[in-house]
């Protein structure tokens, strides 16, 4: 059933002969934030499926694993169902399995904790700032 362009059941967005390619796929479930963004990263290399480099117009199916390096991650996906349109953020589950390790996510904690940062609308540090910035820095290494 449909409800202006919201699909509210699975069954109607998904069918097992329908083909969809993997940019639009990335795009749908909400991976990249555009479709644009999505066609370069197959072309640059980043998109698997499988095990191999996917071109933008490769088609996806039902039960195959995705990896897409978003660096510094790696993250696995697991395709459970074709999409067309994008969905709102709460029904990419229904689409999607996230396979990727603790590991790979736990890269994404370590990058945000390897740099200081300040308060939004804190203006540059003072001397006096910079220069306990700059002791705990050093101290560290």
């Amino acid at each position: 059933m449909v409800i202006g362009y919201l699909c509210v059941d699975i069954s109607c967005c998904m069918t097992v002969s329908e083909k969809v390619r993997i940019d639009k796929w990335l795009w749908a479930v909400r991976i990249y934030k555009t479709r644009s963004m999505a066609t370069e990263a197959c072309h640059k290399g980043r998109i698997l499926i499988n095990g191999l480099e996917a071109k933008p117009s490769h088609e996806v199916k039902p039960g195959q694993v995705i990896f897409v390096r978003k660096l510094p991650v790696v993250y696995t996906l697991k395709v459970k169902g074709i999409v067309h349109n994008r969905l709102p953020a709460q029904r990419v589950k229904d689409f999607v399995d996230d396979l990727t390790s603790p590991e790979e996510l736990e890269k994404l904690k370590i990058n945000d904790m390897a740099f200081f940062k300040r308060d939004k609308g804190a203006g540059r540090p003072t001397k006096k700032e910079r220069r306990l910035l700059d002791n705990m820095i050093n101290s560290k290494e």
